[in-house]
Parts: structure tokens; C-alpha cells; sequence
């Protein structure tokens, strides 16, 4: 039983963590600034001021263009100087392109009001190889996860490496390796960063370092269980502090608070500092780490004064023959070593890679839409001419049907020509079925419209509930189900190697999945109040994908044991964000993970999730179908898997026999 609450916990932390932050964040005292000191810039700070927004007034730009690049403040409002110009709103988009965006959505209306037009003023603009601005964030996941993965498996394999004196220069070593293999992915691989090699190292060492030195802090406490400590810690608390991926101005107050503590949003924000913004406030960042550092090789230091401190609780005699991994044959020193540093790296080099890979230029291709109305096949003709690769224009011949099709999620948008001369035309689109993609197309029919002239007006056929105002819960909830199925068999294979047959585990396979489907509908729906569905099929539909990805991972970690985590973690749940579309856009990321769509079991779950809760179930059937030939897969591939390990046991025991015997007969010669 004991082994089910591990993964329980890990899940049950990652999740009500991550859903509970970004379900439905909205400004708390967001930083801003008017420009100028007359009554007018008072009245607009005066206005402006409330539980949302922190106002204050700046004498010039000048001065606002300092705090912007100084990151204390996230926009400013500079109103016109003379009647008919426009007013602008400065914002820096390299501090965190989704805040620059809410305060613009802030700051507009005032304008508007005013009767002023607008004009964004970019004074810190993201680099183009990193349109989406999140390559600090999942290169300081990186560091995070080169810090903390190994220790759980040195704990097991290596536990001679847990004295200070041998993990100090171990992981200042790895540190600098890591550090560099990072850079490597974004740099001259994929083409995110322009440079910038000892800021990635120096920040890499010290973030590494930092988080390394507490874990082994932990486990030198905790044992095996500080695994649940250093998650919580550096991935489902540093996460929503880390104003990487979501403004640390959205989330609660808890957070704020540890976003000037955690390591995660320390070395995001110094990476920020060193490459966006000329090193400016770096230096605090970087004291942070250094506390950690400090602060855990003190306390390590206390701790081994005492015989018990030497080690850690639950790790073998040093003297011991160990496997390489949990639940593995007994391996040598050497094999060890190699899977200590391989087994870590595999999984940074498919974090930070793939990721990086897929998500660091966002650019849209081949997005279906439609256009109704008189001159409707002209207009559809000039489009694709136009707009070739982007746009993939076709002609609807209404708007009930162009309606029914974007619900369907069969088209993203639907374009409505003018009806009269000066009338304006419309866009239909549905943020339920991606908000990222709904921006897209309205940034992109936008200027069109602009371009001809003609007022635009937009209609949101399927909006998000107040609980989901990001529109990324279906991934959560998709994420919270493939992560179930795998992560018990990771468990299993390393605490209950005895559970060897197919019909051993079945059983135990079928009552996690009905119970953590229970388990995450209860704490996503009643807990939290984020995900509103029927309750049967979410549970339903749940219970059939985490039991479905857990047959199919059962096939490889019983042939390969724990190392098989790593590949069925690219195919489950690294390619399974970009290819599910949602977060961003099937139609913004590479071609390859949109051919994956219809094939993968995240992109499967995150469809159900998004059907259920927005669109009355419609499309979940192919989604099903995806889900049962994974499951039909897994149980055929665990029957074969039976025999071969069979075969395999009968050969080892007639080896032994035949082995014996020889030895029987030595010693009568």
C-alpha cells in the first residue's frame, strides 16, 4: 500500500498545485506607472489604483523606460502630449510576455475612455528566436532537475558519493556539464539564444549547485521520501513563483512571497537579467542561490558530525553489490556511475530540448478558417494567395454552419463579410477550443480588416468559464492522467520487482486508475472548483486513460525496468504538450507534432477533458478509440512480454542446473 501513496502524493502536489495557481489567475497590485505630473496623470493614477493595479506617476518617459528595464514596474501610460495625438503604453515584453499582455488589457480601456487611440510602445522586445519567451523558464527547469534527479537514484546506487567532501566536487562537475549542455540545446541548436554561454554557466553552476547541496540535505533527513520534498519545492511550489511561465503579479500572495526565496524563480530571473535586460538586478538573484549554497553545506556539515549523518536513512551498506537502478540486476561500480549520470541527463536533454524545440518560436501555418457572405470566394482566393502557409481559407455557405464547424473544432475561425457598405465584419471564433489560437486569428483578421478599411467585430461562439480564463485546464487534466499511468509503473518496477506476471499487477493497474480518476475529478471540481463536467464520463473517460497508459508503459519497464521511464515519458508526456494543443496551437507549433495529434494519449485526454467541460462530449469517441488501441497494444504486448520472460527464466534455471552439474562432476574427479 505504502507504494501507492508515493506516486499519489507526487501527482496530488503537481497538480492541485499547478490548477489551483493558473486556473483562473487575475492581476493582484500589478506594478504600473502614468507619465507626467500634471492633474491629468493623477487622475488617471487615481483611477487606476485598486486591488488590480499599484499605480504610480513618473515625471517622464525616461524615467518609466528605467523602471520597465529595472522590472519594477510591468507598463506605463504615457497620454498624448497634444490633442489628436495617440497615447502610448510601454511595456517590456522580455520580463514576461503574458503580464506586458494583461497590463495592456488593463491599461487600454483608460485610454479608450479618453477618446485617445493607442500605440504600444516595446522598450524590452523579445529576441526573435524566442517569440514565446520561454527559454529562461525551461532552461532554469533544467537546472532544477539536474540539481535534485540524481540524488534520488545516487541515494540507491552510489551512497558513497553522499559525504560532502565526495559530493561537493561531483557536483560542481556536473553543474558546469549540464550548465553547458543546456546552452548548447538553446544556443546552436535551436537557435532561442544568441550567445550568452557564461551567463548560462555561471547561473547554471550556482542554480545546480544550490539545489544539489539541499537535496542532499534532505535526503540525508528523509531518505527516499525527500524525492516528495524536493518536488514540492522545486517544481510544484517554484513553478507558480517563478514569474516564468504566468506574472507572479496573478498569483497569490503565498507565492509572491517565495518568488524571492526558490531557487527556480531565482535563476529564471537572473537568466532574465543577464539576457534581456543588461545584467540589471542580477545580483539579487543570484544571492538567493548563494543562501541556499551556504545554508546546506552548514547544515550538511552538522549533520555528518553525527555516524548517522554519514549516509542517509534507507541507503545500502557501502560496501554493498547494487543494481544501477531500482529494481535492477546488480550492476558494477562503473555501470553505476554511468547510469547516475546518463538516467538524469536522458531526462534534461528531453526537457529542455524537446520543449525548447517546440515552443521557443511559435509561428502559425495552415490554420482553417472560413469566409461567408457575398464575395466570399474572391475574398477566400486573395486570402490563400495572400497569407499562403498561414492561412488555409475555405468557403462556408452560412454562419449556422461555419458555427457548428468551429464547435466542432473542425475550423478555428469563421470570417463574415460585410452585410452593407459601411457595416462592419465579423469573427467568429471559440476560446474554449484554444485561447492562444482564438489571439491568433484575431491579431491576424485584425489587420486585414485594417488593411480594407473596415470595422471589425468579433464573437466568441464558445467563451471560457470564469474558472478556466487561460484555457488550460483540459491540459492539466489530461497531464494529471498520463502522468497517473506512468508514474505507479515506475514505482512498482523499483519497489515491488516480486509482481512479475501480467495478471499479478492487472488488478492493481485497474484500482488506481478507478481510484486516482475519483481522486483528481474530487480535487479538481469540488476542491478547487476549476473543472466543471459530468461526473461519470470525467471519471469514466479518466479511469480508461490512466489504465491504458499504464498497460503501455507495464511492456517497457518490465523488459528494460526504470531506465524504460524515460522514453515512455518523451512519448506520453513531452511530445504529448505540443502535440495536443493545449497550451499553444496545434496550428503554432511544428508540423511534426500536429501529425501526432490523432496518435498520442495525451493529446486524446486533453480532447476529452476539453469536449467535456465546453462542447457536450462531441469528438470524444475518435479520442476513445485512440485510448483502446493503446490498451488492446499494452495487454498484447504484456502477454508476449509473460512468455518471453518465461522462456528467459526456464533458460536461467536450466543454465544453473547444467552449471551445478559441472560442478558436481569437478568435484568427483
Amino acid at each position: 500500500m505504502f507504494l501507492f501513496v508515493i506516486p499519489f502524493l507526487m501527482i496530488t502536489m503537481m497538480f492541485a498545485t499547478y490548477m489551483g495557481t493558473m486556473h483562473s489567475p487575475h492581476p493582484r497590485d500589478l506594478p504600473v506607472a502614468v507619465i507626467g505630473n500634471g492633474a491629468e496623470a493623477e487622475s488617471i493614477k487615481d483611477a487606476l489604483s485598486g486591488d488590480a493595479v499599484e499605480a504610480r506617476s513618473v515625471p517622464t518617459r525616461e524615467a518609466a523606460v528605467d523602471l520597465l528595464r529595472d522590472q519594477e514596474i510591468v507598463a506605463a501610460l504615457q497620454p498624448p502630449a497634444n490633442s489628436g495625438e495617440p497615447a502610448a503604453i510601454l511595456t517590456a515584453s522580455a520580463a514576461g510576455a503574458s503580464q506586458a499582455a494583461t497590463a495592456r488589457q488593463l491599461l487600454t480601456p483608460v485610454a479608450v475612455a479618453a477618446n485617445w487611440t493607442v500605440v504600444s510602445d516595446e522598450v524590452a522586445p523579445l529576441p526573435d528566436g524566442d517569440q514565446a519567451g520561454i527559454s529562461v523558464m525551461f532552461a532554469a527547469m533544467g537546472m532544477m532537475l539536474a540539481g535534485y534527479v540524481p540524488l534520488s537514484i545516487m541515494l540507491q546506487n552510489s551512497p558513497q558519493l553522499l559525504r560532502l567532501r565526495r559530493f561537493l566536487p561531483v557536483m560542481l562537475g556536473w553543474a558546469v556539464a549540464t550548465s553547458t549542455i543546456i546552452w548548447l540545446i538553446q544556443g546552436p541548436i535551436v537557435g532561442a539564444i544568441d550567445g550568452h554561454y557564461l551567463v548560462y554557466l555561471g547561473v547554471g553552476l550556482l542554480a545546480t549547485s544550490a539545489v544539489g547541496l539541499a537535496q542532499l540535505l534532505f535526503s540525508k533527513i528523509l531518505g527516499p521520501l525527500a524525492v516528495l520534498l524536493g518536488m514540492l519545492l522545486w517544481v510544484s511550489f517554484g513553478m507558480p513563483s517563478s514569474n516564468l511561465a504566468m506574472s507572479i503579479h496573478t498569483m497569490p500572495e503565498f507565492f509572491q512571497f517565495l518568488h524571492g526565496v526558490l531557487p527556480l524563480p531565482a535563476a529564471g530571473e537572473a537568466l532574465r537579467a543577464a539576457l534581456y535586460f543588461d545584467g540589471r538586478g542580477v545580483g539579487a538573484h543570484l544571492a538567493v542561490l548563494g543562501v541556499w549554497i551556504a545554508a546546506s553545506i552548514v547544515l550538511i556539515l552538522l549533520r555528518e558530525r553525527s555516524a548517522s549523518g554519514k549516509t542517509a536513512p534507507g541507503a545500502p551498506p557501502l560496501d554493498a553489490e547494487l543494481p544501477a537502478l531500482a529494481g535492477g540486476p546488480i550492476r558494477s561500480k562503473r555501470f553505476r556511475y554511468a547510469t547516475l549520470v546518463a538516467f538524469p541527463l536522458s531526462i534534461l536533454v528531453v526537457v529542455v530540448g524537446l520543449m525548447s524545440f517546440a515552443m521557443h518560436k511559435p509561428t502559425p501555418h495552415d490554420i482553417p478558417v472560413v469566409v461567408i457572405g457575398t464575395g466570399a470566394e474572391q475574398t477566400a482566393a486573395g486570402l490563400n494567395a495572400q497569407m499562403d502557409k498561414i492561412l488555409d481559407v475555405k468557403v462556408a455557405d452560412s454562419v449556422d454552419q461555419a458555427v457548428e464547424d468551429i464547435r466542432a473544432q473542425e475550423i478555428v475561425a469563421a470570417f463574415e463579410l460585410p452585410t452593407s457598405a459601411q457595416g462592419p465584419a465579423t469573427l467568429y471564433s471559440s476560446s474554449a477550443a484554444g485561447s492562444s489560437q482564438q489571439m491568433m486569428v484575431q491579431a491576424i483578421f485584425g489587420q486585414i480588416a485594417a488593411a480594407q478599411q473596415m470595422q471589425l467585430q468579433t464573437d466568441d461562439v464558445t467563451p471560457l468559464h470564469d474558472s478556466d480564463t487561460m484555457g488550460s485546464n483540459s491540459m492539466y487534466v489530461g497531464m494529471s492522467w498520463i502522468m497517473s499511468g506512468f508514474l505507479l509503473l515506475a514505482v512498482l518496477r523499483g519497489g515491488a520487482p516480486h509482481l512479475r506476471r501480467f495478471r499479478q499487477f492487472l488488478p492493481h493497474l485497474a484500482g488506481w486508475a478507478i481510484g486516482m480518476s475519483v481522486w483528481l475529478w474530487f480535487l479538481f471540481d469540488v476542491l478547487i472548483g476549476a473543472v466543471s463536467a459530468p461526473v461519470g464520463q470525467l471519471i469514466g473517460f479518466g479511469a480508461i486513460t490512466i489504465f491504458s497508459v499504464s498497460l503501455a508503459t507495464a511492456v517497457f519497464t518490465r523488459l528494460f525496468g526504470i531506465a524504460a521511464i524515460v522514453p515512455v515519458m518523451v512519448v506520453l508526456m513531452m511530445a504529448g504538450v505540443p502535440a495536443s494543443g493545449g497550451g499553444l496551437s496545434l496550428y503554432m507549433v511544428p508540423e511534426f507534432f500536429r501529425s501526432l495529434h490523432d496518435v498520442l494519449p495525451l493529446a486524446a485526454a486533453v480532447d476529452i477533458a476539453r469536449s467535456l467541460v465546453y462542447f457536450d462530449g462531441v469528438g470524444t469517441g475518435q479520442n476513445l478509440a485512440t485510448l483502446g488501441i493503446w490498451a488492446a497494444a499494452g495487454v498484447v504486448l504484456n502477454v508476449l512480454v509473460d512468455q518471453y520472460l518465461e522462456r528467459r527464466e526456464q533458460a536461467q534455471e536450466g543454465r544453473a542446473e547444467i552449471a551445478e552439474q559441472d560442478q558436481e562432476l569437478a568435484a568427483r574427479v
